[in-house]
């Protein structure tokens, strides 16, 4: 009965948390090999090569407001609105495949305008590497959203159990978060 479930909720809240630990030290390191490159770089970013896309702008505002999208559908099925909660998964699942939109017109800026490509040296292979990594998580992401959106429509959650409504916030928020920290590095610093 209850102990059951609270025990297969610790069990599996456990499970993504070492998850995204795991996801974590992969960014992590991907990201401490960027510092290094970068360090080691005269200039950064090379006088030649053109600035990241002013696009890199309306990526963030995309995920971020699918953050909040995200924790409004965890909201809603704690709360038993079954409505709202589907609702702001199918909100949040169509921000995340706008957010790959606009990163692909972010890439193609790059590539087809600016003729700027992972070949063209340090600083874009790191910018193509780091952003293509989040990206391949944002398409998992979006594998678990449309699962738990499916699962939504057919009335699996409420407010005792909505198990992978908590967690796919968890790892949309862990997206969220090294998008954040991305942006920072490849961007504003």
């Amino acid at each position: 009965g209850t102990h059951r479930t609270a025990d297969a909720r610790g069990a599996g809240t456990l499970g993504m948390t070492l998850f995204l630990v795991s996801l974590s030290i992969l960014f992590a390191a991907s990201l401490a090999g960027y510092l290094v490159v970068r360090a080691r770089a005269v200039a950064w970013p090379p006088p030649d090569m053109p600035r990241l896309p002013a696009g890199l702008w309306v990526s963030t505002i995309i995920i971020l407001v699918s953050s909040g999208t995200i924790q409004f559908a965890l909201a809603s099925a704690r709360r038993d609105r079954a409505g709202a909660l589907i609702g702001a998964m199918l909100i949040t699942t169509l921000l995340g495949v706008v957010f790959l939109f606009s990163q692909a017109v972010n890439w193609g800026w790059l590539i087809w305008i600016q003729h700027a490509t992972p070949r063209s040296g340090m600083y874009l292979f790191t910018f193509y590497a780091l952003t293509g990594l989040h990206a391949l998580h944002v398409i998992g992401g979006l594998v678990l959203l449309t699962v738990v959106t499916a699962r939504a429509f057919r009335g699996r959650y409420s407010s005792a159990f909505h198990p992978g409504v908590r967690y796919s916030a968890m790892y949309w928020h862990f997206l969220d978060a090294v998008w954040l920290v991305m942006f920072v590095l490849l961007f504003l610093l």
